[in-house]
């Protein structure tokens, strides 16, 4: 009987959630809903140095933004609680005792002085990467090393110590990787990996794959980072005699910097002016400040789904998923190998068609938001109607004050340049007649003032882009923007007419 497919997301509480680690959790995520399965959170805290006040949360808020629905967690909780591995210390080290009986671990005594000196030694002789390992070992203090009565005695007094991974001499360690199909090392290049820390916790290495094997994950999927270390997690595998229960990987490929040269970093965000975490982080330390997508306007269906093209296709032209369709179209087979450089512009894309997607009346809500910051009334109907007008011109729901700020604030400046060549007394002769006619429309809306205007020029013997960008310029102030009909239809008759009123007083000089 198949197990049932069981994926987790894993990360460390120490700042805010990487861009390239939420794409690993939608990447989970996906996978195990399209596979029936279930996917949890676990918080990997063993490290308490690097514990960052907030950085929890703000993974869980992370990840709820985003529409990723946990089935086991520290917040749900779940069977295979708890989900903190610093409430999971007590576990671990019946672990490293098992590797240390059977051969497969031993106690490290040397001070930092003497890891120091080693890596000093070895640098001397050019060896290209100093580490301990199956060599330099015999030459430490260690219990392979020292005799069973001194270890015994060092335990006894409480002497610091660590467990480290006795990693075999000449072995080839081999894995089928789900995106890379197999990977193979040879433990040379392996070091004696630390599992248990002086202080009593474990490493990484070990509390990761003690977790996932009694939390009976089936699938790891992770950043390519976590390549070299795949071997070592074999090893273990192997060693605690749970390789028939190993989870299969797939190690994700890197997102990349714009240019295509290196990972993305937070840097890179700062210098071409887009985040690269999901939602603002405020450092608890340092006070600084640095942007999210939720808070510069992304939908978050949108920035789900410019960030599951990052690095997986779904084989057709289709671009536009929601979530149950992403779940459905899903498949680890088409990520690919190379990593993906990241588009900023696309994600703007994205956002612009999920907006324009919206019903009016629920973009409406973002004007009103906008609105009522500036002490500005104003009804549904009306702002309804601007966003309708206005959705083509924005990417951002704070575009529509922005874009659209005149349809409640009549210009105080006009385009000099739009002024200087479009606006003479022509124009200003006929969009007199209009304003003044304006009144008479019973039916005030844009086909009926269009025909209203249309009359006037025949009148005046003038043709309408003779003067369409003048009369914009008197409305809006400047020099091009949406349908100008259905902006005066939205801003009314009375409303029009002070505008004109207003642009023929203060552009008399280029009447002349």
């Amino acid at each position: 009987m198949e197990r049932e497919v069981r994926v987790r997301f894993a990360p460390s509480p120490t700042g805010p959630l990487h861009i390239g680690g939420v794409r690993t959790a939608l990447y989970n995520y996906l996978f195990a809903k399209k596979m029936g399965g279930k996917m949890l959170l676990r918080i990997e805290d063993t490290d308490q140095n690097r514990f960052v006040p907030g950085a929890e949360n703000y993974i869980f808020e992370s990840l709820a933004w985003c529409g990723i629905q946990l089935d086991e967690s520290p917040l749900t909780g779940g069977p295979h609680a708890p989900y903190r591995q610093s409430e999971r210390k007590a576990m671990y080290m019946q672990y490293a005792q098992q590797l240390i009986e059977a051969g497969h671990a031993y106690y490290a005594f040397d001070t930092a002085e003497e890891l120091d000196a080693m890596r000093e030694r070895l640098k001397a002789a050019k060896v290209a990467t100093p580490q301990y390992n199956a060599i330099t070992r015999n030459s430490m203090k260690n219990s392979i090393t020292l005799p069973k009565d001194e270890v015994a005695q060092r335990l006894a007094s409480n002497e610091p110590y660590v467990i480290r991974l006795k990693v075999p001499h000449k072995e080839e360690i081999r894995l089928k990787d789900l995106i890379r199909g197999w990977v193979v090392v040879h433990s040379s290049a392996i070091d004696d990996k630390v599992l248990m820390k002086s202080d009593g916790m474990p490493t990484y290495h070990l509390a990761n794959i003690v977790d996932d094997h009694l939390m009976e994950i089936t699938h790891v999927i992770r950043g390519e980072e976590w390549l070299p270390s795949a071997p070592l997690h074999v090893l273990l595998y192997r060693y605690l005699g749970w390789e028939s229960t190993m989870p299969e990987f797939a190690h994700l490929p890197l997102l990349l910097k714009p240019d295509g040269n290196g990972k993305l970093s937070k840097r890179d965000g700062d210098k071409l002016g887009f985040p690269v975490f999901p939602l603002q982080w405020i450092d608890p330390f340092t006070g600084e400040k640095s942007s999210g997508y939720r808070e510069s306007g992304y939908l978050p269906e949108a920035f789900v789904n410019f960030l599951a093209f990052l690095g997986w296709n779904p084989g057709t032209q289709q671009e536009l998923f929601t979530m149950e369709e992403l779940v459905e179209a899903f498949s680890v087979e088409r990520i690919g190998k190379s990593g993906t450089r990241f588009d900023i512009n696309k994600a703007r894309w994205f956002n612009e068609q999920y907006l324009r997607a919206k019903p009016d009346e629920e973009l409406a809500q973002y004007l009103i938001s906008a609105l009522t910051e500036h002490n500005i009334e104003c009804s549904l109907e009306k702002a309804t109607k601007i966003s309708s007008v206005m959705k083509e011109r924005v990417t951002f729901p704070q575009d529509f004050w922005r874009e659209a700020s005149y349809f409640f604030v009549a210009p105080e400046q006009y385009n000099e340049q739009v002024a200087s060549k479009k606006w003479n007394s022509e124009a200003a002769a006929v969009f007199e007649d209009f304003k003044n006619q304006l009144s008479s429309v019973s039916d005030f809306t844009a086909d009926n003032v269009k025909a209203l205007l249309m009359q006037i020029l025949e009148q005046h013997g003038k043709k309408i882009g003779q003067v369409m960008q003048a009369l914009r310029l008197a409305i809006t102030g400047l020099e091009a923007g949406p349908d100008l009909m259905a902006i005066i239809e939205v801003i009314g008759p009375d409303e029009t007419a002070a505008r004109i009123n207003a642009a023929i007083a203060k552009l008399q000089p280029y009447t002349v």
